[in-house]
């Protein structure tokens, strides 16, 4: 089968990156898994693949240790166990240096000994890779160079998909000479190809890994309204890991002087989800970022007030009241009367815990605010002989609706809508049915009534 010279970048993100951390460049660990398998030693354009792969990462190295904020490793497989005299050894990697700061004269000594002869254990070296890493916080990354496909029964796509389970982001880029369409495939669950067609190709796209790798990039979300214009603002936003769903960033929309929406710093390496949290909230998933370009994110955003108020009165200050979108029982929101809350464009139910409960069908328009005039309620003071049992009703169309119980109790007062109203009662130590007492009476904004039984 056809070799191909791959570069696999898989990202191992430990922490969620904070706003302090975009202003503050963390630490970042590579950890490069080199393949000095037997193919190695195979002739590409000109050379011998172990050469130039090997004399390309040394250069890389080099370069990398003037970055402030870097440390690197170096594991190595198929370079202990000869394939030709022993057969595969699929446990053929190793650690070969340990991440320390000012080693990049290590990792080059060691690649500058090392002679290929072994097989390809792909799965297993990413399997201990995670390992490698010390435990404290850094943005994680492995660099896996290797010039064919998996040589044991391991399975890379089995293990990314491990490494995510366990909160490890998989990332990986690959450039590959000449590769089959079969080949491509067997790599398409772990990574973008890149087509090297010769070493300057892969050196340039190796290049760009490392510069997206060590950068970041501009970004700007815009918040757009019904006319897809970026005006929305002061709207709470968070940023989630594509691959893991773990919170990344958590910001509140801002504009900048100019009055547009404001610059963030983020990691272009990272895939992400951004959830704006709107009433509803609004989600826009599989965000990709460009390095070394000014990325804009968009959303959707468009929104209107919503204000409920009571006719002449307080009475109603704390009453909360239930939104739900139109067509659906549950429940988006829960607001209060005379408080402004912000909505999506679009249509809403209102249920009102009043007494009775008062039921509105709104529409929210663009940046216009839709204000419900509740009725000033009516107080109705109840007065019982002794404790008992009692319900109260309202009378719509002619029909009784149970809306409150009036049990065990001698004396109630209850602000209530003006309306028709139906009060029954019965005291505890009568035993007859028929002593149940019956009052109807009308309730008018603003009044007060007084129902003696």
């Amino acid at each position: 089968m056809k070799k191909i010279l791959s570069i696999l970048a898989i990202f191992l993100l430990l922490a969620t990156l904070s706003a302090k951390a975009q202003q503050n460049k963390e630490l970042t660990r590579i950890l490069f898994i080199f393949d000095a398998s037997n193919s190695m030693n195979g002739e590409w354009k000109g050379g011998k693949k172990m050469d130039i792969a090997r004399n390309m990462l040394i250069r890389l190295v080099d370069s990398l240790k003037y970055v402030k904020n870097i440390q690197m490793a170096l594991r190595v497989y198929g370079h202990q166990t000869s394939v030709e005299i022993h057969g595969q050894d699929c446990n053929d990697t190793k650690l070969e240096v340990p991440f320390s700061r000012g080693n990049a004269g290590r990792i080059k000594a060691k690649l500058r000994k090392i002679v290929p002869k072994g097989t390809t254990p792909i799965a297993r070296s990413l399997e201990l890779c995670k390992n490698d890493f010390p435990r404290s916080r850094a943005r994680n990354v492995v660099i896996l160079i290797t010039d064919g496909i998996e040589a044991c029964d391991g399975d890379p796509c089995a293990v990314a998909l491990a490494l995510q389970s366990r909160n490890v982001v998989l990332k990986p880029f690959i450039i590959g000479i000449g590769l089959d369409v079969e080949l491509i495939d067997a790599f398409q669950c772990v990574g973008q190809y890149y087509n090297a067609a010769n070493p300057t190709n892969f050196k340039t796209a190796l290049n760009q890994i490392i510069t997206n790798l060590v950068s970041r990039t501009t970004v700007q979300v815009n918040l757009l309204d019904s006319q897809k214009k970026p005006t929305e603002t002061n709207v709470s936003f968070t940023l989630y890991d594509a691959a893991t769903g773990r919170v990344k960033n958590n910001f509140i929309h801002t504009m900048n002087k100019a009055g547009r929406p404001d610059t963030l710093i983020l990691d272009p390496m990272s895939g992400y989800n951004m959830v704006v949290h709107t009433i509803p909230p609004v989600v826009v998933k599989n965000i990709k970022l460009t390095s070394g370009k000014h990325n804009i994110i968009k959303a959707l955003t468009p929104q209107g007030t919503l204000v409920v108020k009571e006719t002449n009165s307080s009475r109603y200050k704390d009453t909360p009241f239930i939104v739900r979108k139109k067509g659906s029982m549950a429940t988006l929101h829960v607001q209060k009367f005379s408080e402004k809350q912000k909505y999506l464009v679009g249509k809403y139910t209102l249920e009102l815990l009043t007494l009775p409960r008062l039921h509105y069908s709104i529409s929210i328009k663009q940046s216009k605010t839709t204000t419900i005039d509740v009725p000033q309620p009516g107080v109705v003071t109840f007065s019982m002989p002794s404790a008992g049992y009692g319900s109260l009703f309202v009378v719509r169309k002619g029909k009784l609706h149970r809306i409150y119980s009036l049990d065990n109790t001698t004396r109630q007062a209850l602000s209530l809508q003006p309306g028709k109203y139906v009060a029954l009662w019965r005291t505890k130590s009568a035993k007859k049915t028929t002593y149940s007492v019956s009052k109807t009476f009308r309730v008018s904004s603003g009044r007060s009534e007084y129902i003696k039984f």
